[in-house]
């Protein structure tokens, strides 16, 4: 009685805890995985702050055109004043020099000046050329998200199917217990064969260590999708949609226009870079115009003594101008000419890029909706295949406990059920691979974010 006691307690503390082990679980849609991937993942947050920082640089290129205040000043101890030689002629004395020390002991001067370029094509472009590399950092951002959401999309997918593997492999588990403990049966009753117990064993112990491979393989794939998602690894996640489930909704068209495909567009935005830098370089040959002025404040003082103090003795000057200053490049020994070359050089070289990657996607593209029809059926005939595979089996487990059928014939049976349902899986898997190709593609990966 202790005992059946102490047995009730144990199943109700375990049930207990699995109970709540499921309460933390947490459930995940495909969906649900890609945003907080698209949220959390590290490659997406070190894009991000790329992004960022390009916003800084467009804010440092316009910084050039903006005037520009500074403050000076300056305190002087002339230990020793400076001598020079005046002109005798000064004070009567012609055709001789006369020493002269010049200046005051103490020196002070205080000055504010303004610089503002009023006219430099060059800054003027470079603050465009920032803005330009600032949207292609953002589309940056945006290709960083679409590859993720397709590599989270295959994860998730292969993850369910090894789910739905390790399903399947337990059913199969099951149904060659069933044939052993009648085989086992059989046997005792000296109706059966020892040889026959030993093969139905041997086909159970195999499928065991499928088990235990699969669900090594599972329990990997689950931490790769928390590492992904930022998730604790201790914290058990629930993958919720089935790797059945249709991601495109249509048939794919036929021909597609990439223009929108992200690829592309980072192509584009490079070349205008590209156009933006050589119009930079050209802006070069014309002058710059900008505008000065200062304002300064200058004190002279024999004695230290009442330095401040404004009286007749120590006076403060002050000086103030304006002015605009033009400046007109005449020659720099063909470095501009030579960096323009180069910049039409990168144009040619993105205009061929663009027409190569154009040409490579439409190829890409025929490919996966080939691969994508293909996979369709063959995912329909091997599900007709698993249905044909039980029958034949179910049969052959009948007839062999009718003793009309040999072990041999119900493992070989076996294993053709086995293989089929493996042959499914496989098509499966590939059929979500060739729909997630096709949205990357042409542009619908995007929906799933």
């Amino acid at each position: 009685m202790k005992r059946i006691i102490l047995s009730t307690v144990l199943m109700l503390v375990s049930g207990q805890f699995l109970f709540a082990q499921e309460n933390n679980a947490m459930s995940l849609s495909l969906r649900q995985c890609v945003q907080m991937a698209v949220e959390e993942n590290i490659n997406i947050k070190t894009v991000r702050i790329d992004a960022e920082k390009s916003r800084y640089k467009k804010a440092e290129a316009i910084s050039a055109l903006i005037p520009k205040i500074n403050v000076g000043a300056n305190f002087q101890d002339n230990i020793s004043l400076p001598t020079t030689m005046l002109p005798g002629e000064i004070i009567g004395m012609p055709g001789t020099t006369i020493p002269a020390k010049m200046g005051t002991d103490f020196n002070t001067s205080a000055a504010v000046t303004l610089n503002w370029v009023l006219y430099n094509q060059t800054a003027i472009t470079a603050v465009q050329l920032a803005k330009k590399i600032t949207e292609i950092s953002n589309l940056g951002i945006e290709k960083a998200s679409e590859e993720l959401t397709a590599e989270v999309a295959k994860l998730y997918f292969l993850t369910v199917t090894t789910a739905q593997q390790k399903d399947l492999i337990e059913e199969n588990i099951t149904r060659v217990k069933r044939i052993q403990d009648i085989t086992k049966i059989l046997v005792d009753n000296g109706m059966g064969k020892q040889v026959d117990y030993d093969r139905v064993s041997i086909s159970l112990e195999n499928l065991y260590t499928q088990l235990n491979n699969v669900e090594a393989g599972l329990q990997q794939q689950h931490n790769m999708i928390k590492y992904m998602l930022n998730i604790p690894l201790e914290n058990t996640i629930i993958l919720t949609d089935s790797p059945k489930m249709d991601l495109l909704q249509n048939s794919p068209e036929p021909a597609v226009n990439f223009s929108e495909h992200i690829d592309i567009r980072l192509l584009e935005a490079q070349q205008g870079i590209n156009h933006t830098n050589r119009k930079m370089i050209n802006g070069g040959y014309l002058p710059t115009l900008s505008f000065t002025g200062q304002y300064s404040v200058q004190g002279m003082r024999k004695e230290f003594e009442n330095y401040f103090n404004n009286s007749p003795e120590n006076k403060w000057f002050d000086a103030s101008y304006i002015g605009l200053g033009l400046s007109v490049p005449i020659f720099d020994g063909f470095e501009k000419r030579s960096k323009s070359r180069q910049a039409k050089s990168e144009i040619q070289k993105t205009e061929a890029l663009l027409f190569d990657k154009k040409e490579k996607f439409t190829a890409d593209y025929q490919n996966a909706v080939n691969n994508y029809f293909n996979n369709k059926a063959n995912v329909e005939r091997q599900k007709q295949n698993i249905e044909l595979a039980e029958r034949v089996y179910n049969e052959t487990a009948l007839k062999y406990r009718e003793g009309l059928a040999t072990m041999s014939n119900l493992l070989q049976d076996e294993m053709s059920l086995n293989a089929a349902q493996a042959n499914y899986l496989t098509a499966l898997y590939n059929y979500k691979e060739a729909e997630l190709k096709i949205m990357s593609l042409n542009g619908q990966i995007k929906s799933l974010i």
